[in-house]
């Protein structure tokens, strides 16, 4: 299910969570509700903890038009002075608006997981398109594994070689040296979540 507010990003009073909990958690208010909680709780550790959003495609109870993560942006607005951490997650097929989110907005992440393990040989591809924008210090590696150990391996076996694969085409083309591609590899692969999630 996507977690995207439909109206204005305000805080909703504090009897309003309370009628709302009697409905699918599909209702707006409750939705709101709980994502400026979880805002609160991440603000109020000493070092800002980030808050995952998952976006773009998934379970098979959303409906995708709904889950492109630039409906995010009021929200994003409205969390900024917070200087809390947003990741947004998978994002697919709406990578590059993930990218775009996280060229704009200082405190906006994005983790593509998910979506280069089904995206199979457009692993590349769909990676460069989400790099088209997003800056390699707010890009992050995850396989989104589940059910079967296997799952985490393949996934980051997949990373790992879409990433090999648009790094190699970019130095064929002259627009990186090797020594940048090892650096943008330990940016993505390691190096930016150790400094967003204080590992």
């Amino acid at each position: 299910m996507a977690l995207v507010p439909r109206r204005r990003p305000r805080r909703p009073s504090a009897a309003s969570p309370s009628a709302a909990f009697s409905s699918r958690l599909t209702d707006p208010v409750l939705l709101r509700h709980l994502l400026f909680t979880a805002v609160d709780l991440c603000a109020a550790r000493r070092q800002r903890l980030p808050l995952q959003l998952h976006t773009g495609f998934g379970d098979p109870d959303l409906t995708l038009h709904r889950a492109d993560p630039a409906l995010l942006t009021p929200f994003i607005r409205a969390v900024e002075p917070t200087g809390v951490p947003l990741v947004l997650l998978h994002a697919y097929p709406y990578h590059r608006q993930a990218g775009y989110l996280a060229q704009v907005f200082p405190q906006v992440h994005t983790d593509p997981g998910l979506t280069l393990s089904h995206t199979g040989p457009r692993a590349a591809t769909v990676l460069g398109e989400l790099l088209e924008l997003a800056p390699f210090g707010k890009v992050l590696a995850s396989t989104d594994g589940y059910g079967l150990p296997e799952l985490h391996l393949t996934g980051a076996a997949q990373f790992r070689h879409a990433l090999a694969t648009l790094l190699g085409e970019w130095q064929a083309a002259g627009a990186c040296t090797a020594a940048d591609g090892d650096r943008l590899t330990a940016l993505i692969t390691a190096d930016n979540a150790r400094v967003l999630y204080g590992l």
